[in-house]
């Protein structure tokens, strides 16, 4: 049907309720306006709206009338069917539930009964269980007192086979008897601690038994090292370890360790002895000849020699006793000083001393060189009187200082090798002076013998015989003691009483000779005599620098004198002694001085042409007859250089006689310049014209 022009479409069965249509579309009652609002309020975006959507489209329904009218009830029938499918599962569910319901009440029913037999039977062994568990307390605690009885045995007791191992003298020492001593000693201190306790019994007799055995054991091992000591072999450079180990082990004790040194100082020594003798005359302390050993003595008509091999082989002993006794004290030094520091804290003796009293520290070096010394002190006594015989019986000075400074070089040596304390240094020391000794005796034994030369002057002024053997005497000893030890700072210091013995005396005894002499003959026999000396100490200048200084002081101090000499002979016998005399005190650059000169005595025309011409007979040959009073002068170098200073004073002297005199005509020719200006005056004759010399023709008829 139409209405206002619209056409309205009828809906089905389905889509209108049964009551009549509306007659209009804006009221609300209509359904197919309630339709129309609710699908148009419908939000397709709901999550539960797509997904039932989702759900349609999978069960593949169509969309169409007889689908949407049955949906509703299709769905309905499905979700019945489920359910009574879950009441049916439940159902078995149940029927399960009811069996195990049943299962465990057996179970309920038997456990009630177990336990009911469990608690009979519990109270039933109750008292068993207890006296069980009281018998496993009681050997729990059992166990631990034994471990720790048995750790207490192990640790502070010995067993019966250790005791024997470190009692028994017929026991082994080695590893295990050091093992069983260490033991012992840790033992002993660990009872320190036992004594800690209330109940100090047990620590005072494990620590008395057990110092007990230590005290044994050090016997034992004491007596071991004597006996060693006594097979030792120092040759051999593997000195036997246990040896080794028992000695820095016994100087815990160092009453037992003091005395293992003393038996073996007194067994080497005499070792020692033994063989210094063998070398010495090829024959054994016994008696026995030993034809390998060449004998020293042997050698015994060349003292130097003979003193030299002695020495030589106790140096040898020396280095080979310290070299093999090294590795007893240097090696292991400080475990030996830790032991004997040990031993002197556990001595009664010490502990009972005050504490600033006691032993230094043990010094291994000091200890092996006070050992060596006292190992070759037998040879040394030996060597001391074997060489003072050599000493006392030689009667040649040279020898005697090459012996001394032979004695010297060993005690610098012995001195390194086994420090400044030792006997043997000593010994060194008391024969190198008394080979000194002897040196000094002999020199001035020599001395007196030649004192009746000391007055025969040689003719020839050069030095006597005993001067030049005395030179050769002390070139032989300079020689000998450049090659000595003696420190570069202490060698002039060292070697002057040398000088002083053998070089003083014979240069006094030349200096008194001279006093017997007539100058300038005394300072020519003089110099002569400081030159030989000189040219002796000058090669040895290291040692004889201040000496040969002084010497040469001496020789410029004669040349002086003799400088003086020869310009006393320049003046003397050139005739120009007055001359000088009278025109010396005078000056040209003085008139009144200038003035004085023509009226001297010495400067008139008879005296002023005498010393003219004496002048003139005595510069031909006055460098000859000059060098003739000093031709004994062994030097002539100096013999020349002491003329021509002596040549150059006297032409200096000349030059100022010839100023005086070109002063004094100068002066005289201005008086009579002025006298002939009045006309009065007499002409005198020229100083210059009387004496007409000059210094250059000196200088050169001189040179």
């Amino acid at each position: 049907m139409a209405s206002n022009g619209l056409t309205v479409p009828v809906p089905g069965r389905d889509e209108a309720s049964p009551g009549p249509l509306s007659p209009g579309l804006g009221r609300t009652s209509n359904p197919l306006s309630s339709k129309v609002t609710s699908v148009l309020s419908t939000s397709y975006a709901d999550s539960e709206f797509r997904e039932s959507l989702a759900l349609l489209d999978e069960r593949g329904i169509s969309n169409t009338a007889e689908t949407r009218r049955q949906l509703r009830l299709d769905v309905q029938k499905e979700v019945i069917d489920s359910n009574g499918k879950i009441i049916t599962e439940f159902g078995r569910v149940a029927e399960q539930l009811r069996r195990i319901g049943t299962t465990i009440d057996k179970l309920n029913k038997s456990y009630q009964d177990m336990r009911g037999h469990v608690t009979a039977a519990h109270e039933s062994t109750a008292t068993v269980l207890e006296e069980a568990s009281s018998l496993m307390t009681q050997r729990r605690n059992i166990e631990t007192k034994q471990q720790i009885l048995k750790a207490f045995r192990e640790h502070f007791v010995l067993s019966e086979d250790e005791v024997a191992s470190l009692t028994l003298t017929a026991e082994p020492v080695d590893d295990r008897f050091f093992a069983v001593l260490s033991k012992a000693k840790r033992i002993r201190k660990d009872c320190e601690f036992l004594l800690g306790f209330e109940s100090q019994t047990l620590g005072l007799e494990i620590m008395d038994q057990t110092s007990k055995y230590l005290n044994q054991a050090f016997q034992k091992l004491y007596r071991w090292v004597q006996k060693e000591f006594k097979t030792l072999n120092l040759e051999n450079p593997q000195i036997n370890s246990s040896v080794r180990r028992a000695i820095r082990v016994l100087a815990e004790r160092p009453s037992l360790f003091q005395n293992c040194l003393d038996f073996f100082a007194e067994a080497r020594e005499q070792i020692l002895s033994d063989a210094f003798y063998l070398a010495l005359t090829g024959t054994s302390a016994s008696g026995a000849k030993d034809n390998s050993v060449k004998p020293i003595e042997l050698v015994a008509h060349d003292p130097l020699r003979y003193t030299g091999d002695m020495l030589a082989w106790t140096h040898s002993a020396a280095v080979s006793e310290r070299e093999a006794l090294e590795i007893l004290f240097i090696s292991d030094g400080n475990e030996i000083a830790m032991g004997i520091q040990e031993g002197r804290e556990n001595e009664l003796w010490l502990l009972m001393a005050d504490e600033t009293d006691g032993p230094p520290e043990f010094d291994a070096v000091k200890a092996l060189n006070e050992l060596v010394d006292r190992d070759v002190s037998g040879a040394a006594r030996i060597l001391r009187q074997r060489v003072e015989q050599v000493i006392q019986t030689n009667e040649e000075t040279i020898l005697a200082y090459k012996l001394a400074n032979l004695l010297g070089f060993y005690r610098v040596t012995f001195s390194k090798l086994l420090g400044d304390e030792s006997v043997l240094l000593q010994s060194m020391s008391n024969l190198e002076s008394e080979a000194l000794r002897q040196f000094r005796s002999l020199m001035r034994d020599h001395i007196t013998t030649l004192e009746g030369e000391f007055q025969h002057t040689p003719s020839d002024l050069g030095p006597p015989e005993f001067l030049q053997e005395s030179l050769k005497q002390l070139t032989a000893i300079m020689k000998t003691y450049e090659t000595s030890l003696a420190s570069d700072g202490d060698r002039e210091s060292d070697f002057e009483p040398i000088l002083a013995e053998s070089f003083d005396p014979f240069l006094a005894g030349c200096e008194n000779m001279s006093k017997n002499i007539p100058a300038p003959r005394n300072s020519i026999f003089l110099i002569n005599c400081l030159l030989a000396a000189q040219n002796t100490l000058e090669p040895f200048q290291s040692f004889t620098q201040t000496r040969v200084s002084r010497l040469q002081s001496a020789i410029e101090e004669h040349s002086t004198r003799l400088v003086e000499s020869q310009y006393a002979f320049f003046r003397s016998e050139s005739a120009l002694e007055p001359l000088f005399t009278a025109l010396g005190p005078l000056s040209d650059a003085r008139k009144e001085d200038v003035v004085k000169v023509s009226k001297l005595d010495a400067l008139q025309p008879e005296a002023l042409a005498r010393a003219g011409q004496g002048l003139d007979d005595f510069l031909p040959s006055a460098v000859m007859d000059a060098m003739e009073n000093v031709k004994h002068l062994q030097d002539a170098g100096l013999a020349r250089e002491i003329t021509e200073e002596a040549a150059e004073r006297f032409c200096v002297d000349f030059e100022h006689v010839e100023e005086l005199l070109v002063a004094a005509d100068e002066l005289a020719e201005e008086e009579q310049g002025t006298q002939a200006g009045g006309g009065e005056g007499e002409e005198l004759p020229s100083l210059r014209a009387l004496f007409p010399r000059t210094t250059g023709e000196i200088r050169v008829l001189l040179s």
